[in-house]
């Protein structure tokens, strides 16, 4: 089982127009291929052991900007749509499942989640960055240290699609860079003395390369034989 962080919003369906837990179905869809069973799970300050008893793996997903509070800066204009409920929940929900060695998939947000969990922090806004025109992927190439997880997965170059505005600045600790960008941007990084601890500012689930969903599936099952 490999659970989906999920987004808080508005959203609006039928007649109604409410605060609602959801993610798209793109992240469903891309483990579910890759022969994993998906689980949506909304942010709660609760329950943290318990959910991770009944998981193998987590993707921490896209969605709004980490609350620059949580590594030390204050927002900066640029930075908006904070749900700090999301933030804390899963900020714990994180350093758990690390506690344990479960395997971990960061994806655009989800890749900042994890440096600011460990002690890193990000680059608050990119000038003229991958979130232009709103609500579409940007395609792009970045290159991908050889020996590194990541390199073992996906080679040493492969096309990738973003939509972000923010970076990552200062790496934490126990984390290696494994991608950049052409214009430089650090692009993927993984903890190398973790089982599978793997975050990409890109989004996969959008693009037609399941490698990255694959192996987290595969280390899932592996992780779910020998707890």
């Amino acid at each position: 089982m490999v659970v989906i962080t999920t987004y808080v919003t508005d959203a609006k369906w039928g007649y109604w127009n409410l605060e609602a837990a959801l993610i798209p179905f793109d992240y469903v869809r891309a483990v579910e291929q890759a022969g994993g069973r998906a689980m949506l799970v909304p942010p709660s300050p609760d329950g943290v052991e318990e959910t991770l008893d009944a998981l193998d793996g987590i993707i921490f997903t896209g969605g709004s900007d980490v609350d620059p509070e949580l590594y030390g800066e204050a927002a900066q204009p640029e930075t908006s749509g904070i749900v700090r409920m999301r933030d804390d929940a899963e900020l714990a929900l994180l350093r758990a499942a690390l506690d344990r060695d479960m395997p971990v998939l960061g994806i655009c947000r989800g890749i900042q989640v994890l440096n600011v969990g460990l002690g890193g922090d990000l680059d608050q806004h990119l000038e003229g960055h991958r979130h232009d025109p709103p609500g579409q992927f940007v395609q792009h190439d970045v290159a991908i240290e050889p020996e590194t997880r990541l390199g073992r997965i996906l080679g040493d170059r492969t096309t990738v699609m973003s939509h972000h505005h923010q970076g990552l600045k200062a790496l934490a600790p126990g984390l290696v860079e494994t991608a950049r960008a052409e214009d430089g941007l650090v692009e993927a990084v993984e903890a190398p003395d973790r089982r599978f601890t793997v975050g990409v500012l890109w989004h996969p689930e959008a693009g037609q390369d399941a490698r990255l969903f694959e192996t987290l599936v595969a280390e899932a099952a592996r992780y779910r034989e020998e707890k």
